[in-house]
């Protein structure tokens, strides 16, 4: 199983991550990209690389003979999966071993086996390891899925049996939700899997999601590095990992492990993998199914115990043995990762798209903390692919170290050009149910249901507004000020002072500026009189300025009328208004548009048809996630301005509504 050259079959940060291991252990790589990545970072970190399609993920990266010929022609002998796309799908697997490639993962064998969730199942139950009740039958009809569904009782589980990562996954609380379940688990399993066979399984409540990472060679050992805790989740969706779980005993460490190795085995296993498990609040354990992959989260495991394991992937494709008997295995203190999102946690994590204006993640690092990226300054985040960004992990002796220089990175780590989570996982790390482990897989998003304080949009202070009308009387920013000076100087030698019209968010202000008492400084009216600020700006954008006696740090971006501002781990994006009446308004209810970039998933009306407010019109497939548009008012549709399968911007015209005029 000799081979030197490596074809990285995905895109992003975790293309990037096995690209550094393999150049640290001598192996050239080739990367493969789609139109939209053409110029990526994972492109440029490559030793070669190949385009293979257009940007739809089906025609690039879901292209098999396009990975295979790429492979072919650069001569790389072997092939890296990754994680998502292609990595859990068993026909690519067997596709590249017919071609000669060594396929660095498990056999296809075990990926279609334990692929099939219900047929994983029935071997796990066959193997011994605890499994939740469920429904596995061959019958798909919605008549027997709802007999069975009564027989199980609600709440439950709707789960594609090809699925991962929490698609094609739906929730049904009681008997009336389970129509539109059983459709959108199948409509979204079609979409991503291919396969939109179903199998229901009992909700185990406030359960917490814990993970153990297994590792098996081609010689017949197998072993397990512990287990990171997953239960912070959206939608189903990973937000927060850390390792070792808070809630895991010794005792549950060694009854989990046993399980999950057990499960590697009753499939002939080969490589990393994951065996996930839901835990009740008895702390009972059950298996929920196995990734035959590497897992996003898998820093935290690399970092309490030292070891490299897309290296131990390397090693274990070659036909090395494991490097390691479980009794060598050593943990050492604690990790934690926070996943950053192109999505807007204060709008229902609406997706986001955009240019990436500022991003220097290397001004976050210190001792203990990591940052794997997939995206640098200069790109720009479409609505094609994920929404992941990058991972920022830190490593403590303990839990509350590890939450203290993880805030400090985020803080430090500022993404400027379009909304983030950041600042939401920065408070979640703080919150108090994190902080005292009590948190449950369902807890996020009954915080969302709820409007939770957590989750309302943080607003700029008096300061932060004073600040802003400083910079822009003083035409600051790496637009038009100059490096390392204290700026391009007052905007207006004719008059004064003057008012400046701001905006941030839903909310407007007019600041008078006063003109500068010496070069650099600026003074904005408050209440109390005025307060000079002055400032420098050093090459990276970091902003040192001085206000109300206290020199502070902060991180900006001027882009037009538009000045992104980042400061204690909050970021502000704030405009300059025009007095002159705006051409557009878009909270016009006649008009329905696109929230986010996209493509058109569904379309729920035509011409003539009559709605009420709130009904869906059209729904919007981003980033792998459904937005629905709805009806601002009662009436008729007009026109349908777009067509199934249409890609459109944000704030597109979707649908023209003739308003009922309320009596």
């Amino acid at each position: 199983m000799n081979f030197r050259k490596i074809l990285v079959a995905n895109r992003g940060e975790i293309a990037c991550r096995v690209m550094r291991t393999a150049r640290t252990l001598g192996y050239r790589t080739v990367a493969v990209y789609s139109d939209a990545d053409a110029g990526a970072p994972h492109v440029f970190m490559a030793d070669e690389a190949v385009r293979i399609g257009p940007t739809p993920a089906a025609e690039s990266y879901l292209k098999v003979d396009a990975i295979l010929d790429a492979a072919r022609r650069t001569g790389a002998q072997s092939v890296h999966p990754g994680y998502g796309f292609l990595s859990e799908n068993a026909a690519f697997a067997q596709a590249c071993v017919d071609a000669g490639l060594v396929f660095i993962g498990p056999s296809p064998e075990a990926i279609a086996a334990m692929g099939d969730k219900a047929g994983a199942k029935r071997r796990m139950i066959a193997a011994g390891v605890p499994t939740a009740p469920g429904y596995l039958g061959e019958d798909q009809s919605d008549a027997r899925l709802t007999s069975e569904a009564e027989k199980l009782g609600y709440p439950l589980l709707v789960k594609a049996v090809a699925g991962g990562g929490g698609r094609g996954m739906r929730l049904a609380r009681n008997a009336a939700q389970l129509p539109e379940a059983l459709a959108g688990a199948r409509r979204e399993a079609q979409a991503a899997f291919g396969d939109a066979t179903l199998m229901l399984e009992r909700l185990i409540e406030q359960g917490r999601h814990i993970e153990i990472q297994v590792f098996a060679d081609a010689h017949g050992n197998a072993v397990h590095l512990g287990e990171r805790d997953c239960t912070a989740q959206r939608r189903r969706q990973k937000v927060i990992e850390e390792a070792p779980s808070p809630i895991v005993t010794p005792a549950m460490r060694e009854a989990m492990g046993r399980d999950a190795v057990a499960a590697a085995l009753a499939v002939g296993y080969r490589g990393a993998g994951t065996v996930e498990f839901i835990v009740d609040q008895d702390l009972h354990h059950y298996f929920l199914e196995m990734n035959t992959r590497l897992q996003v989260e898998h820093p935290v495991t690399e970092m309490i115990t030292g070891l490299d394991l897309v290296e131990w992937q390397l090693r274990v494709a070659a036909g090395e043995p494991l490097p390691l008997h479980q009794d060598e295995i050593r943990f050492s203190g604690h990790a934690i990762e926070a996943r950053l999102y192109a999505e807007d946690p204060y709008a229902n994590f609406a997706p986001q798209t955009g240019p990436v204006l500022h991003f220097r993640p290397e001004a976050a690092l210190r001792p203990g903390v990591r940052i794997d990226a997939g995206i640098a300054e200069g790109g720009a985040v479409t609505p094609f692919y994920d929404p992941l960004l990058a991972k920022v992990i830190a490593h403590g002796r303990d839990r509350d170290d590890a939450i203290r220089r993880l805030i400090a990175a985020l803080e430090d780590a500022s993404l400027l050009g379009f909304a983030t989570n950041g600042s939401f996982l920065r408070d979640l790390l703080d919150h108090a149910r994190f902080r005292s482990a009590t948190m449950h897989t369902a807890l996020l998003d009954e915080w969302a249901a709820t409007d939770d304080a957590i989750l309302q949009r943080p607003q700029p202070t008096e300061a932060d507004w004073q600040l802003a009308a400083a910079l822009f009387a003083g035409n600051a920013g790496p637009r038009s000020g100059i490096p390392g000076t204290q700026g391009a100087g007052w905007r207006s030698d004719s008059v004064a002072s003057f008012d400046l019209i701001l905006a941030c968010g839903e909310e407007n202000r007019k600041v008078r500026v006063m003109p500068p008492a010496k070069p650099g400084a600026v003074s904005p009216a408050d209440g109390a009189g005025t307060a000079a600020i002055e400032w420098t700006i050093d090459a990276d954008s970091r902003l040192r300025y001085t206000q109300h006696g206290i020199t502070r740090h902060a991180t900006l971006h001027r882009n037009g009328d538009t000045l992104h501002l980042a400061r204690d781990g909050r970021i502000f994006v704030f405009r300059e208004v025009s007095p002159l009446p705006q051409a557009e308004n878009r909270n016009d209810p006649a008009v329905a548009r696109a929230a986010v970039a996209g493509t058109v998933a569904r379309l729920e009306v035509g011409a003539g048809d009559t709605v009420i407010a709130g009904q869906t019109l059209a729904v919007i497939e981003a980033m792998k996630m459904e937005m629905r548009v709805t009806a601002h008012a009662a009436g008729t549709i007009a026109a349908v301005r777009v067509l199934l399968g249409q890609q459109v911007e944000a704030g597109s015209i979707l649908v023209e509504l003739d308003i009922k005029e309320s009596t």
